[in-house]
C-alpha cells in the first residue's frame, strides 16, 4: 500500500470511528442531542459541554477528571438519567464492556420554547404512570411508564426530547383526534414540538421512555 493509500486508509479508519463515539440524533435551535459509545477502558480527551441531561442506555463505570484535576468515580444503570451544568472533563470507561449513552446539550441563549408550563399536566393528572426524576429552572424530566394497554389521559407536553428505554408500540391521539401509530425500539430519539395528547400502549410489554421537558 502506498503513502497516499496508507494515509487515506487511515483518515477513513479515523472518520469512522469519530462517528461510531458521537452522533448526532437531533440539532435544532435549542437542543443538540448526541449519541455517544465508548469502548472498554477507552479514554475521552479534555472537553467542554453545556448545561447537559444524560439518558444512560447501558450501565456504566466511569473515571471522570475535571478541569481542575478532581477526579471521582460515577456509576449508573441502564435506564438512569443524570443533569449536569456546563463544565470540563474528560471520562475513562472503567468498564469492560462498551458504554452508550445519549447527551441532550441545552444551547445557551436559545430562544424561548413553547408550551411551558402545561395546563394538562401529566404528571398531576396521571402520577403514577409520570414520575420527575428531575427538575429544576432549564428542564423537567417524566419518565413515563405504561403497562400493556394502558391509556394515558389526555395531557399535554411542552418542546421536548424523547428517549426510548424499551422497545414500544403505541398509540397517540392528538388533540385534534388524529391517530399517530409509534413502534420504537429501545435507544431511539425523537424531537416534538408542543403537543396535546393521549398514549396507548397496545403491545404485550411494558413501555418506558424518559421525556426531557423543555422551559
Amino acid at each position: 500500500m502506498g503513502s497516499l493509500s496508507r494515509s487515506l486508509f487511515l483518515s477513513l479508519c479515523f472518520a469512522s470511528t469519530v462517528l461510531a463515539s458521537e452522533k448526532v440524533e437531533v440539532d435544532n435551535a435549542w437542543v443538540h442531542v448526541l449519541r455517544i459509545t465508548q469502548a472498554p477502558h477507552e479514554k475521552s480527551e479534555m472537553h467542554e459541554r453545556p448545561a447537559t441531561v444524560v439518558v444512560y442506555l447501558s450501565d456504566l463505570h466511569q473515571r471522570i477528571t475535571a478541569a481542575d484535576g478532581k477526579i471521582r468515580e460515577f456509576k449508573k444503570k441502564a435506564g438512569d438519567v443524570a443533569f449536569f451544568q456546563a463544565g470540563k472533563d474528560s471520562e475513562e470507561n472503567l468498564s469492560n464492556q462498551p458504554l452508550e449513552k445519549i447527551v441532550v446539550e441545552l444551547k445557551s441563549g436559545a430562544p424561548k420554547t413553547t408550551g411551558w408550563p402545561v395546563k394538562l399536566d401529566p404528571v398531576k393528572l396521571d402520577p403514577q404512570h409520570h414520575p420527575v426524576p428531575i427538575e429544576n429552572d432549564r428542564v423537567r424530566v417524566l419518565r413515563t411508564i405504561l403497562d400493556p394497554h394502558v391509556k394515558s389521559p389526555l395531557h399535554e407536553h411542552p418542546s421536548y426530547v424523547v428517549v426510548y428505554i424499551t422497545e414500544l408500540h403505541t398509540t397517540m391521539t392528538l388533540g385534534d383526534g388524529r391517530k399517530i401509530d409509534n413502534p420504537r425500539k429501545p435507544g431511539e430519539v425523537a424531537w416534538r414540538d408542543a403537543l396535546k395528547h393521549e398514549t396507548e400502549n397496545i403491545g404485550d410489554k411494558r413501555a418506558v421512555e424518559i421525556q426531557i421537558e423543555l422551559k
